[in-house]
C-alpha cells in the first residue's frame, strides 16, 4: 500500500507556523512572586558545552554519582532600569495606562533608539502615586556594548516585577537608572522558563518542515510532497492542513522548567581558545543551563522564573566537578 504522505504525529502542536517579527521574544505572562525584584532576566547565547557534576537530588536515582550533562552557555551583562510602565486590570486583563516613567539620563544610544518611541503621557514617578494603579512592570535596557557581539544598539524590553503593588513601587523609585546583575534576580538549582525566537531556516520542502514521509519509488511527479492535496483541489482552495513548501523557523518559542546549574562570574574559567564559534570569547557573567536553548549564537535570550515549577527537576546547587572548554575551532 502506498504511503500517503501525511505529517508525522505532533507537526501541528504550533499552528500557524508563523514568523516572528523581530529577534527579540516577548513575555506575555509574569511569574508572580512574593519578593520585590524583577521576575526575569536576559542574556546573549553563546553556544553550548558539558559539564561533570556530582548528582545530589534526593530521590535520584544516580544520587552521589558522576554526571555527565550538556549545557548552554549564555552571556549575561548588567541590565540597566530606564524606566517603568504603570498598568490597570480591565475585563481583559491587563492593560497599559498610558502611562510611563523614564529615566532623564540615557546615554546616547539609548535616547537615540527611543526618542520616536516617547509617550505623551510620560510623567515624573515622584508625580504617581501606587494607589491609581494595578501592577507596575520595569523597564530593561541590555548592554550589548560590554560584550564582544560587536553592536552598540541595545534591545529594550519590560519585566514584570514581585511583591505588592507598593513594594513595586518603591523598587521602581530606588533602581531607576541604576544597573542590576542577574544575582540579583535568579539563583543557582533555580528553574527557569526561556524565551527565544528560533534560528531561520529559509525556504524548505514539507519533508523536512512538517517531517511527512517519503512516497513510493514509483509515486507520479514527487516523493518528496504530500500525497493528496484534499477534496477541494478542484476549487483552487487548499485546506491549511495540507503540508506545502514554505519559509520554516524564526519562531518565538517558550520552553519551561529549565535547569539553571551555575552562574558563574568570572569569564576566564569558561573562555575556549580562540574563542566560541559565532561569538567570540566571553567578557561577563554567565549561566550554564541545562541542555539547548532555542535559537543561533548571539540571539537574545529573555528567562524568568519557572511559571508552572515541576519541583521534581529542580535540585540544590550542584557541586560541578569539570566544565569542558576544549576549542570549539573546526
Amino acid at each position: 500500500m502506498a504511503k500517503t504522505g501525511k505529517p508525522r504525529s505532533g507537526s501541528m502542536q504550533f499552528w500557524p507556523r508563523k514568523r516572528a517579527k523581530r529577534p527579540q521574544p516577548r513575555i506575555r505572562t509574569f511569574t508572580k512572586i512574593d519578593k520585590a525584584k524583577p521576575v526575569g532576566f536576559a542574556g546573549y547565547k553563546v553556544g553550548m558545552t558539558h559539564i561533570l557534576f556530582t548528582d545530589n537530588r534526593k530521590h535520584s536515582m544516580t544520587k552521589g554519582e558522576s554526571l555527565r550533562w550538556p549545557v548552554t552557555i549564555i552571556e549575561v551583562p548588567p541590565l540597566q532600569v530606564i524606566g517603568a510602565k504603570f498598568y490597570k486590570k480591565t475585563y481583559g486583563g491587563a492593560t497599559n495606562a498610558s502611562t510611563q516613567v523614564m529615566y532623564d539620563k540615557l546615554d546616547k544610544n539609548l535616547a537615540r533608539k527611543l526618542t520616536p518611541k516617547k509617550s505623551k503621557e510620560e510623567k515624573k514617578l515622584s508625580d504617581l502615586k501606587p494607589e491609581g494603579y494595578d501592577e507596575i512592570r520595569i523597564l530593561f535596557a541590555t548592554q550589548p556594548s560590554l560584550t564582544s557581539l560587536g553592536k552598540k544598539k541595545p534591545e529594550i524590553f519590560e519585566m514584570g516585577i514581585g511583591g505588592s503593588l507598593t513594594e513595586q513601587y518603591e523598587y521602581v523609585k530606588e533602581n531607576l537608572g541604576k544597573t542590576i546583575s542577574v544575582k540579583s534576580v535568579v539563583e543557582e538549582g533555580n528553574l527557569i522558563d526561556t524565551h527565544a525566537i528560533t534560528k531561520g531556516k529559509g525556504f524548505q520542502g514539507p519533508v523536512k518542515r512538517f517531517g511527512i514521509a517519503l512516497r513510493e519509488s514509483k509515486s507520479e511527479k514527487t516523493r518528496r510532497g504530500p500525497g493528496s492535496l484534499g477534496g477541494w483541489k478542484g476549487h483552487a482552495h487548499f485546506m491549511y492542513r495540507i503540508a506545502h513548501a514554505g519559509k520554516m523557523g524564526f519562531h518565538q518559542r517558550v520552553e519551561y522548567n529549565k535547569l539553571l546549574l551555575k552562574i558563574g562570574e568570572d569569564p576566564k574559567e569558561i573562555n575556549v581558545p580562540g574563542g566560541y564559534v559565532r561569538y567570540g570569547e566571553l567578557k561577563n557573567d554567565y549561566l550554564l543551563v541545562k541542555g539547548g536553548v532555542a535559537g543561533p549564537a548571539k540571539r537574545l535570550i529573555i528567562f524568568k522564573e519557572a511559571i508552572r515549577p515541576n519541583k521534581k527537576l529542580g535540585m540544590e546547587t550542584p557541586s560541578i566537578e569539570h566544565i569542558s572548554v576544549s576549542s570549539h575551532q573546526g
